[in-house]
């Protein structure tokens, strides 16, 4: 299979940096496919699962959440808000932040603000713990 160089970076360091054959992810308009060879292609990404398949044809699972991605020239380039191996999710964590936010969205008269908090918080936790 023919491969590309990606470049998956966040506020906290290079989480992937080498040849892939394909990477999948959630642009805010839907998952998409990058494989070698595709054409200039520039999207902001939503918040799901994204995989990356790499040389030796092993794939890597993550959360993805917010961010950008871009082909230039075959070099794909991931700028993510937030990405977390499948491995290095805390599972219990992930669920705890789940309870936590579904218990404020049950509250009666809740501010539109601590709504829209409490929304963004759950989605964040459904998308870890969808990831095993």
């Amino acid at each position: 299979m023919t491969t590309f160089h990606l470049t998956v970076v966040t506020p906290d360091g290079c989480a992937f940096d080498g040849q892939a054959e394909r990477i999948v992810c959630r642009a805010i308009d839907g998952d998409i496919a990058i494989l070698a060879r595709h054409g200039d292609y520039c999207t902001a990404l939503g918040m799901g699962e994204a995989h990356i398949v790499d040389a030796d044809g092993q794939r890597r699972r993550a959360a993805c959440m917010g961010g950008l991605l871009s082909v230039l020239d075959g070099e794909v380039r991931l700028v993510a808000t937030t990405w977390e191996w499948a491995e290095e999710i805390d599972q219990a964590r992930a669920e705890a932040s789940k309870k936590r936010a579904e218990e404020i969205l049950a509250q009666k008269n809740l501010a539109q603000r601590d709504y829209e908090l409490a929304q963004a918080r759950l989605k964040r936790a459904l998308v870890r713990t969808s990831i095993h």
